[in-house]
């Protein structure tokens, strides 16, 4: 039995506009937090064996050596993350005596350091890196589709692909923003596979409505339902195998890699509803 999703376009338009303004209201009341990968600085994490310290008391070990500001927080049950300006090797070694001087048994699981110019450099490149990559994925679908003409043209295929990829992209930085996630270059490269991701599916469908056009006894609706049926088992065992091993490296890839993969989850699942009930809701609307 055929599902007929063309018949509930509004719902579906109506949840995804809700989950764009949603996400969309977070990313403009917590703002996007960029990590020390854009912005320059030092990361120092570190792992307690039992107890480990408060917050303040952290600030408070550190204050006499003249670091301009001093950020803490708490990874996990037993983690320290500190972020501060960009330190000296002989500064850095400082900071660990004091810490060492409030007597609490901790191991040092990273330190890194990046320079403001460094990261104003990486800012820039992944924004040419992210605008390039959209519009060359965006002229491939035009193209791709370009001799499609009955009832939609080329570029209303390309419009729709525009709209599922904001729709896959806004959510996970809503989501991310409101967990106040220092965006990286894990992360950014999370969101481009997403993409990536989010245009094949699309692409998956597209291909099966051009093959399904020649039918004329069917009018517009009654072939996207069709080769939505026609892809939709596709769809779904491609997104599940992709999501059992990325939930893996969550649960099993450690602290590094937990908002790596969280995106990739969070952006799978938008991509995958995307390519299903908001593509169709989209070409149903757009051919009326």
């Amino acid at each position: 039995m055929d599902i007929r999703f063309t018949k509930y376009n509004l719902l579906f338009l109506a949840l995804s506009f809700v989950l764009i303004f949603a996400a969309l209201f977070s990313i403009y009341n917590y703002g996007l937090r960029l990590g020390i990968d854009f912005t320059g600085g030092t990361l120092i994490e570190l792992e307690y064996e039992q107890e480990k310290p408060s917050h303040s008391e952290i600030q408070k070990s550190l204050e006499g050596l003249g670091l301009e500001e001093v950020s803490v927080q708490s990874i996990g049950e037993r983690g320290i993350l500190i972020r501060t300006v960009v330190v000296s090797e002989p500064l850095h070694q400082k900071i660990l005596t004091n810490l060492e001087k409030m007597n609490y048994s901790f191991e040092e699981q990273r330190f890194e350091s990046i320079g403001p110019v460094i990261g104003r450099e990486l800012r820039e490149k992944t924004t040419t890196v992210v605008f390039w990559a959209l519009l060359l994925m965006i002229l491939y679908i035009t193209l791709a589709f370009r001799r499609m003409q009955r009832p939609l043209s080329s570029w209303q295929y390309g419009l729709i692909s525009v709209f599922a990829l904001f729709h896959d992209i806004a959510i996970p930085l809503g989501i991310l923003t409101f967990l106040k996630v220092e965006m990286s270059i894990p992360i950014i490269t999370a969101l481009l596979a997403v993409v990536g991701y989010s245009i094949n599916n699309t692409v998956v469908v597209f291909d099966r409505i051009r093959e399904n056009l020649i039918n004329r006894e069917l009018n517009f609706k009654e072939i996207v339902d069709k080769s939505l049926n026609q892809t939709l088992a596709r769809q779904i065992n491609t997104s599940l195998t992709t999501l059992f091993v990325v939930a893996a490296v969550f649960f099993l890839g450690g602290e590094t890699l937990r908002y790596f993969s969280l995106t990739l989850i969070i952006g799978i699942i938008a991509g995958t509803y995307s390519s299903i009930f908001l593509i169709s809701s989209l070409l149903a609307n757009l051919d009326k």
